[in-house]
């Protein structure tokens, strides 16, 4: 009896770890392993940066270094200098910008119609067509080519800007699951008040995708922006030429073996994108937890 008394007594002592103390000690790890992973990603691009200023001597002499000694902006005055950056920034920003325009309308169109407007075989077609996003575009490049050069559209910016305004399948899909999570008694209300098809869709549905567009805007913007493959084989003339297109030219003709040059190149041409992405990833993450992307 005294000694199961003794050991009740030993059980109440004993401390009991807390469940509060259970999920810090989980969340410490997530975010050890969260920090490690995100500096597995961001240590290129800071190579890639630290790089960039350093001296050809330097990079011959000690190339493993990480700092570098001493510190030069030549390579950056030297590529820019060397190629016309500022005639393939204007390239990639007007064909970013006609794609983004193109893009926002015909996808959400698309997608009223799949979403809102019921017709035979519309869940069939939509599956098709969604579908046709995991072809990869290797596939599709000599049947583009094809179609573009019977048009008359090889050697123009028309041969890319036109395919990625009419031709987004994700775009199709992330505004019809925005348009889904809008009640249909907006609609409902339009039609009551004489409204048709269009209307209602211009004047209700439009509006409330403002924060779905933009996320949209911004992935189709990098997307446009970071294009290389279908360029590079439908341009010709050197004036057409984006920035990717014209990175690698430079890396090929220019650069040599001078790799703080190529990284400085690589630095100017990835920086801009670099910056509108993290202001806006905030926006794009919320875009997609509200069209319900980011659930299960």
């Amino acid at each position: 009896m005294t000694s199961d008394v003794l050991d009740l007594h030993a059980v109440r002592a004993t401390p009991r770890r807390s469940p509060s103390a259970g999920r810090r000690s989980s969340a410490l790890v997530l975010h050890a392993c969260l920090i490690v992973i995100a500096l597995a990603f961001v240590f290129p691009f800071v190579w890639m940066i630290l790089t960039s200023f350093k001296t050809l001597p330097q990079l011959l002499h000690d190339p493993l270094s990480l700092l570098p000694d001493p510190a030069t902006i030549d390579n950056y005055v030297r590529s820019w200098n060397s190629v016309s950056f500022p005639l393939a920034y204007w390239n990639s920003f007007y064909i970013a910008a006609l794609t983004v325009i193109g893009t926002l309308v015909t996808s959400a169109m698309a997608a009223y119609g799949f979403a809102r407007i019921p017709f035979k075989g519309s869940k069939v077609l939509f599956i098709v067509f969604l579908a046709t996003q995991m072809i990869p575009k290797q596939v599709t490049l000599i049947p583009t080519y094809v179609v573009m050069s019977w048009l008359g559209w090889v050697d123009s910016h028309l041969s890319v800007i036109v395919p990625g305004m009419l031709v987004n399948p994700f775009a199709v899909f992330l505004m019809r699951q925005f348009i889904l999570s809008l009640p249909v008694e907006l609609e409902e209300a339009a039609m009551i008040d004489g409204a048709g098809r269009l209307r209602t869709f211009f004047s209700v549905i439009l509006p409330n995708l403002r924060s779905g567009l933009g996320a949209l805007a911004i992935i189709v913007a990098l997307d446009a922006w970071n294009n290389f493959l279908l360029p590079l084989v439908l341009f010709n003339s050197s004036n057409l030429f984006t920035v990717p297109l014209l990175l690698s030219q430079f890396q090929g003709q220019y650069a040599g073996i001078n790799y703080g040059l190529i990284m400085a190149a690589s630095a100017v041409s990835t920086i801009p994108m670099l910056i509108v992405f993290v202001i806006a990833q905030r926006q794009i993450l919320d875009s997609m937890a509200s069209s319900g992307l980011g659930g299960k």
